[in-house]
């Protein structure tokens, strides 16, 4: 099974969150896909963590190996596509870059946010809940 995985899963995976395990038994067995877009968000999210004074660079580092342990197929999301799913939704780009992932492979999405989930759903995607 195709799975579409949002930084706000592998942040909890990488990072121990409360959610980990449920999400790797639900990934266990598939195969993770991502926008490209997701490997830059993951930086973000450490940079928001070292703003908020919640994370220190070892231990960003840390999460960081575990991250680049994790195989992730990169999808390449036309940008075409997500200004069309961006303006129809009144969503960010890379949510919409999300969305257009499980949809151009037909991929269940797997995400902690329930705003793209809620889009998703509108959309007709599959999601993988937590």
């Amino acid at each position: 099974m195709e799975i579409t995985i949002d930084t706000s899963a592998l942040i909890a995976v990488i990072g121990n969150e409360g959610s980990k395990q449920r999400i790797i038994e639900l990934t266990e067995g598939g195969s993770l896909l991502a926008p490209a877009s997701v490997h830059w968000e993951i930086g973000n999210a450490f940079s928001a963590m070292f703003k908020r004074q919640v994370i220190s660079i070892d231990v960003a580092q840390e999460a960081l190996a575990a991250y680049h342990s994790i195989p992730i197929k990169y999808i390449d999301v036309p940008l075409e596509r997500t200004l069309h799913i961006a303006k129809e939704f009144n969503i960010y780009a890379y949510d919409a870059y999300l969305i257009q992932c499980a949809e151009q492979t037909s991929s269940r999405l797997l995400t902690l946010d329930k705003g793209l989930a809620r889009t998703a759903k509108q959309m007709g995607i599959s999601l993988l809940e937590v």
